[in-house]
């Protein structure tokens, strides 16, 4: 009957769950339906729609490619050079690249860049449409970068190239080449880059020297491991400032002439490095008391320590044993020669007969600190009078100064390249657009990157619901479900009392039986336990009971009639002895019954 229950209850908790199964798809299919531009919340249900584009024919716009026009792409042209300085190996440019659609894209035809091998050099760039030459303000450098994978060691930035006035061969890349601007994200183990590097011309010198902007604040890992296409912005004004930007948010800013590193403006003195340090120069603050005399009790050859005097060997101190002995077990290697490694010792270990005595070996006392030490007599030292001060080379005008008020206008760019090396591959970029106009940028935010940025985010999070929140978001339109719930926690517990209460019962009704029809059945261990206790403790009582009724009624005799109790005690005795028949063996089985004995021995001392 209990196992029928079980069966039951069981097919009835089955069917409530396949019941709630069903109408959480039909609900789905009503969501669906219903809501055409909200994709559902969960990665599996969401719908793949086509990416937003969009078509600009702005003179404005000096680079744009959103990877959507296949005809376009062949102006990315990968670097067939190799680097300088680097072993063969590591020197070519072999990383591979792909136009393709991201695994991870939320789009069905998002086709993008992507950075498709792992530890290896990697270069592609592409012209753009017209020279940026800095005439026009302000510039700006977007685009998206998506990590599939999490970062380990790798950069993901853009290389803004040179344009010097001749067409640059885009298979002749490398890390040499020369950049105006270096612009996007880096990083390695813990260290984390967001970089903005310009490549300034002395205008004295001719000299291209890098300027870095400074370090921001703002805590940059997440960018790196969170798995989302994020947008770098880059705005640089012809006032001289610079905002960095990711997804819209402002990470770091300043201006040219003071908040990059080193100085684009050089420093009006420099040191000359042709001067020299005098020869009666005295830069000492204190020199020696020349009339200062040693004490005539200064004594110099005292030691700084001395054996104590007062100190003893220690009791058990084997001064004829070594500390240290040849290991007897140690046996010498079958390759080893004497003449190449010369004559063979066994190692040496601890003595085991010093393992429990104080010490072995030859006893010295201990060191203390010398009272008499003094140590070298020294003059002391007092102001020098011919002190000039710290000595610090001349300065002198520098010849490479220059007044710089606009650093805006930097060296005219030309191609755009991402010259990169990544220890992760599944990198992607995407939806690059160059341009003086920043509310074009502004477009490409609004509605290319931001809605893609909220389905990535929505797809993500519906991967990693918890199983709290799949109950709760369950259970928000059919709280009925909660009952199924319930019942799937309370059942278990409800078959534990169902299967171990019974035996209990059992138990009892079988007891009950045996008083109800009277049958002789043979002591239980426990029964014969307990009633061994009980006439234990009742012989206990009736004992001293005895014992205290004779204390009142008997009085010790003494003297002459103690002696004639003796003896008559021993007659009678004697007599009891002799009076005792002898026991068969039925007797001696009954007798042997511990209740019957204890009755016997009870009987025996009320007569």
């Amino acid at each position: 009957m209990r196992y029928t229950l079980l069966i039951l209850v069981l097919c009835l908790l089955n069917l409530s769950i396949l019941k709630a199964h069903d109408d959480d798809d039909g609900d789905d299919m009503d969501e669906e339906i219903s809501i055409e531009d909200t994709p559902a919340a969960t990665a599996a249900n969401i719908e793949k729609g086509n990416v937003p584009t969009i078509k600009s024919a702005s003179a404005n716009i000096y680079f744009e490619d959103q990877f959507q026009d296949k005809s376009k792409w062949s102006r990315w042209v990968k670097s067939q050079a190799k680097k300088d300085d680097v072993d063969e190996v590591l020197a070519k440019y072999d990383g591979e690249w792909g136009l393709e659609i991201p695994q991870s894209s939320v789009y069905n035809d998002d086709y993008a860049l992507i950075l498709k091998s792992k530890a290896r050099h990697h270069a592609i760039s592409a012209h753009l449409f017209k020279p940026f030459d800095f005439s026009t303000s302000p510039l700006v450098v977007q685009y998206e970068v998506k990590y599939q994978t999490n970062q380990e060691c790798g950069g993901a930035y853009v290389k803004l190239l040179s344009h010097t006035g001749k067409q640059l061969d885009l298979k002749q890349v490398t890390d040499k080449t020369p950049y105006t601007i270096m612009f996007g994200p880096d990083m390695c183990g813990v260290d984390h880059k967001y970089h903005f590097i310009i490549r300034y011309r002395n205008p004295k010198t001719g000299i291209f020297t890098e300027h870095q902007a400074k370090k921001p604040t703002e805590p940059l890992d997440t960018y790196f491991t969170d798995k989302k296409s994020h947008l770098y912005t880059l705005v640089l004004s012809a006032d001289n400032s610079f905002k960095m930007y990711i997804d819209n948010k402002i990470i770091n800013s300043g201006n040219l002439l003071e908040d990059m590193e080193p100085s684009i403006v050089p420093s009006k003195e420099i040191v000359d490095e042709t001067d020299r340090k005098p020869d009666d120069w005295d830069d000492r603050e204190k020199i020696p008391d020349v009339t200062a005399e040693k004490p005539d009790d200064w004594d110099e050859t005292e030691p700084k320590e001395m054996p104590d005097e007062s100190a003893s060997i220690p009791n058990g101190w084997l001064e004829n044993e070594l500390a240290m002995i040849p290991d007897p077990n140690a046996v010498k290697p079958a390759d080893w020669d004497d003449d190449i490694d010369g004559t063979w010792e066994a190692p040496s270990i601890d003595n085991p007969v010093c393992k429990d005595a104080p010490g072995c070996g030859e006893w010295t006392a201990p060191m203390i600190p010398n009272p008499a030490y003094k140590g070298v007599w020294r003059a002391p030292l007092v102001e020098n009078p011919n002190y000039r001060g710290k000595w610090e080379p001349r300065k002198v005008p520098n010849p490479n100064y220059f007044e710089e008020s606009h650093p805006y206008k930097l060296t005219p760019i030309g191609t755009v390249a991402l010259e990169l090396w990544s220890m992760v591959d599944g990198v992607v970029f995407d939806n690059f657009i160059i341009t003086s106009d920043q509310s074009i940028a502004k477009q490409f935010d609004d509605q290319i990157w931001y809605p893609k940025s909220v389905l990535e985010g929505k797809a993500i999070s519906a991967a990693s619901d918890s199983v709290v929140d799949a109950v709760i978001k369950a259970t928000k339109d059919r709280p009925w479900l909660w009952a199924v719930y319930l019942v799937a926690i309370l059942l278990p517990i409800i078959l534990l009392f169902v299967f171990c209460w019974p035996k209990k019962s059992a138990k009892k009704s079988v007891d009950g039986m045996k008083k109800k029809t009277d049958a002789i059945e043979p002591d239980t261990n426990e029964q014969r336990s307990s009633s061994r206790t009980e006439e234990d403790d009742e012989e206990t009582e009736e004992i001293e009971i005895d014992e205290r009724q004779i204390k009142r009624t008997v009085k010790t005799p003494t003297g002459r009639d103690a002696l004639e109790n003796e003896e008559e005690g021993e007659e009678e005795v004697e007599v009891e002895e002799e009076e005792v028949p002898e026991t068969t063996e039925k007797d001696k089985s009954k007798n042997a019954s511990p209740s019957a004995g204890n009755k016997a021995r009870r009987r025996m001392r009320k007569e």
